[in-house]
């Protein structure tokens, strides 16, 4: 039988498993706080001089090598510099609200979260880009994704900023083991666990059939649930936003998760990005789902002890859905700060680094973490050769209709609820229909004459 439900005090403080969770949620009081930044409002149509100009970055950790691939291009085009700050994927949204807020001012250009897109605009710290991109034929808007277009830069019907890098991920699936234990790449979320159950019974603690990463943050678990949502065809929020997650495809996606624990990695709750890709590169699972970049590392002799013993595939179906469909799994955009003294530099950084120029080159760095963002960069013989053994499943996923997050106001308290519910199914603490039945009530109280 299920759990009994405790109250929402007791439950979020058992469950808290990282400082993250903290981080993410403590952007909420700082929203409705007073003070912030008197700079002066960005100017659409100057045409700022860029020598001699420092602008700082607040990055997303794992994407921060990417900036240093475009610093010294950057200076050689407009003699500027750029000082970038590295922060934990957890701590990237609350970093920047508490920088507007405080009246720190600290930095020029944020990199963001796209689910915190409506977060960040209705809390004042990020520029209103509208005019700006109307102004700026050059940003070629056409060319961006149009899968991620409006998902990472649209809210109340503006423009918040760029897309910088496109996330998805794929299946990604040792070759050897496979050929080992006599199966082939799952075409849906039974047979995957099918699969997971059999290599792990096989194989007695030598790998396993596969790696779930359940760490208690929204870009970690919830990236492992949202993959199984969208194989089911389901969806976050309807088109009038609210809410769909008790709905049989979202607890369909909740239960063949939890279904799936018993068979992977020891123990999924405390396998994060640290744990699960040394895992895989090891030879130690079978199946991992994570971003499409990964196969770089996963083809690297100086990291990888599978090279040539891996391949990808579309993420599984399950249920009634026939069609693959991947998930926009984290993904970032570019912004200009409210705090910022020199706006007009850093939506000319902010154009520039997002172009596809730009995006090709961080592209073909193995340490980057890029994906394409442009229609032009992921249909690129570049990206191709860059990318040969992924390039088919990653162009399928982006091109096609991917199942976008939340991106309202409340989207990081949103999501942090939902990996909390499924944690404590996973824990074995409730069921799917419990979890999924909790978090539909949860996220309508939030909604509640929400604007999107």
């Amino acid at each position: 039988m299920p759990a009994p439900r405790r109250s929402p005090i007791s439950r979020r403080t058992l469950l808290r498993a990282t400082a993250g969770a903290a981080a993410l949620t403590a952007a909420g009081p700082l929203l409705t706080a007073c003070g912030g930044s008197e700079s002066a409002a960005l100017d659409p149509t100057a045409k700022p001089d860029l020598d001699g100009v420092t602008l700082k970055i607040l990055a997303n950790q794992p994407n921060a090598l990417s900036f240093q691939y475009l610093s010294k291009p950057f200076e050689e085009a407009t003699g500027a510099k750029l000082k970038v700050t590295p922060v934990p994927y957890d701590k990237l949204t609350a970093k920047a609200v508490l920088d507007v807020q405080s009246g720190a001012g600290q930095f020029d250009v944020f990199m963001y979260w796209y689910a915190a897109v409506g977060t960040l605009a209705e809390g004042g710290v990020i520029e209103d880009l509208t005019a700006y991109i109307k102004a700026h034929k050059d940003i070629e808007e056409s060319d961006f994704l149009p899968s991620l277009y409006d998902t990472y830069t649209l809210y109340d019907g503006k423009r918040w900023g760029l897309p910088y890098d496109g996330d998805t991920h794929i299946l990604f699936y040792n070759t050897e083991i496979f050929e080992r234990h006599k199966v082939e790449a799952p075409k849906t979320w039974d047979e995957y666990n099918d699969i997971a159950a059999k290599i792990t019974k096989d194989a007695k603690g030598k790998y396993y059939g596969t790696i779930i990463e359940a760490q208690q943050v929204p870009v970690i678990l919830g990236c492992d649930f949202a993959n199984r949502l969208a194989g089911y065809g389901g969806s976050f929020l309807d088109d009038s936003g609210a809410p769909t997650l008790d709905t049989p495809e979202a607890i369909a996606a909740a239960q063949v998760l939890f279904d799936a624990a018993p068979h992977a990695l020891p123990t999924p709750l405390q396998v994060g990005f640290d744990q699960a890709l040394p895992a895989f590169l090891d030879g130690k699972g079978a199946m991992l789902d994570f971003w499409t970049d990964f196969a770089k590392r996963a083809q690297d002799p100086k990291q990888s002890k599978v090279v040539d013993k891996w391949a990808v595939t579309t993420l599984p179906v399950g249920g009634s859905n026939t069609k693959p469909r991947t998930s926009l799994d984290a993904g970032f955009g570019l912004a200009v700060s409210t705090a910022s003294k020199q706006k007009e530099a850093a939506a000319a950084f902010v154009t520039w680094a997002t172009a596809a120029k730009q995006n090709l080159l961080v592209l073909a760095q193995p340490d980057a973490g890029a994906d394409p963002i442009r229609t032009s960069t992921l249909n690129s013989a570049a990206f191709r050769k860059n990318s040969p053994d992924s390039y088919e499943v990653v162009r399928t996923g982006l091109a096609g209709d991917p199942l976008p997050w939340p991106t309202v106001p409340k989207a990081p308290h949103l999501l942090q609820t939902l990996v909390d519910e499924l944690a404590l199914g996973l824990q074995g603490k409730q069921s799917a229909k419990t979890a999924l039945e909790n978090t539909q009530r949860a996220w309508a109280k939030e909604l509640k004459g929400t604007k999107g």
